[in-house]
């Protein structure tokens, strides 16, 4: 006869288990994405970073398809030679004295009729009501011949725009986000929120989720934009000016990548090193001096060679200056992969430096820490 159980036999929980590095990684991760996708500030920024292109794009094309035409009364001896000139509309008129009182009534905006002498160096002349035509007499102009001595399949407009289009996403990408970070970081200090998150993840990690949600979310925004250009540039009829563009785009994406992780760990480290909002200038000012610089060297210096060679090597300013240079026909096979291990090189520095300034930096409340501190605590 067994003896009854007394006691009832308990299972005992299972403890949690502690989560590896990469999902540590990848918990701050989503928590960074899902905050910013969450706010209505970000959303609205990023639809107006991708709307306002699009609308220039569109805007571009359509004045292009509207070409001005200049209406212009010709005598018959003249028409065949005005008629074959694009943006002249040409009506013919019986005579000089008919294609000249066509102006005066506001038929036309010009006449060419025969010169009063021949002795000139054209046998026709213009006529017009009260305003200089410049725009007719351009066109209508001879241009000596002129022979280049080197080509330049550049045009010296759309160099300029590329130039600004590179400098613009780049500051306007690592500012927006570099601020961010540094913004959420101090926010964690002050609600204390920081101290949760370190008990159960790394602070090394916590700094690399950080960085690489954030980079995720970078790297969607110039996807787009890149997106947005070339399928608006060919709806609008401006296909010329993606020739060339591809290469130049790519690299620049992966430029970009880089120097948005350089920057990104600095931004956290400057915002780990204040305990107040009102202090984050104070840290991250010197930073963004370094993301405007690159943008109004490019602006002033596009037609440079020389100081975009020198641009196109420095780690801070290489994501804007290379890609142009690739564009420009200026660089040699070896130039970007150089220039690229020079900036993976510095980004690993950063991220070394950053994470030391973020982890020793993190905890201290109060007066802002200094970078002497930072690094030798």
């Amino acid at each position: 006869m067994s003896t009854p159980t007394t006691a009832t036999a308990r299972t005992a929980p299972a403890r949690r288990a502690t989560p590896s590095a990469v999902q540590s990684v990848w918990l701050v991760t989503e928590r960074e994405i899902g905050s910013k996708l969450r706010s209505k500030a970000f959303v609205v920024s990023t639809l107006l970073l991708l709307l306002l292109p699009l609308v220039a794009l569109v805007w571009a094309g359509i004045a292009a398809t509207n070409v001005q035409t200049t209406h212009v009364a010709a005598t018959p001896e003249l028409a065949s030679t005005v008629s074959g000139v694009g943006g002249i509309t040409v009506t013919t008129a019986d005579s000089a004295d008919a294609a000249i009182a066509m102006v005066k009534d506001g038929t036309v905006e010009a006449a060419v009729v025969p010169a009063d002498t021949a002795d000139g160096p054209y046998p026709y002349k213009i006529v017009a009501k009260d305003s200089y035509p410049e725009t007719l007499v351009a066109t209508l102009s001879v241009a000596p011949q002129v022979q280049l001595l080197e080509e330049n399949p550049q045009n010296a407009l759309l160099r300029y725009f590329v130039a600004i289009g590179f400098g613009v996403v780049f500051l306007m990408a690592a500012s927006m986000f570099g601020g961010t970070i540094a913004q959420s970081v101090v926010e964690e200090k002050q609600t204390r929120v920081v101290e949760l998150l370190i008990s159960a993840i790394p602070v090394r990690m916590l700094l690399a989720g950080k960085v690489l949600g954030n980079t995720i979310l970078a790297m969607a925004q110039i996807l787009a934009l890149a997106a947005i250009a070339f399928v608006g540039l060919t709806v609008s009829g401006q296909s010329l000016a993606l020739t060339g563009l591809g290469g130049p785009v790519v690299w620049f994406a992966v430029f970009f990548f880089f120097g948005f992780v350089l920057l990104a760990s600095l931004f956290a480290a400057a915002g780990a090193m204040v305990s107040r909002q009102e202090d984050i200038g104070s840290t991250t000012t010197p930073l963004t001096m370094l993301i405007l610089a690159p943008y109004l060297l490019v602006i002033f210096f596009n037609d440079n060679p020389v100081v975009l060679a020198v641009m196109s090597y420095v780690p801070f300013s290489a994501p804007v200056a290379m890609p142009l240079r690739i564009y420009l026909g200026q660089v040699s096979w070896w130039e970007p992969v150089l220039s690229l291990a020079i900036l993976v090189g510095t980004c690993l520095a950063a991220i070394l430096v950053g994470a030391r300034i973020y982890e020793n930096s993190l905890l201290r409340m109060g007066a802002r820490v200094t970078l002497k501190e930072a690094l030798r605590a």
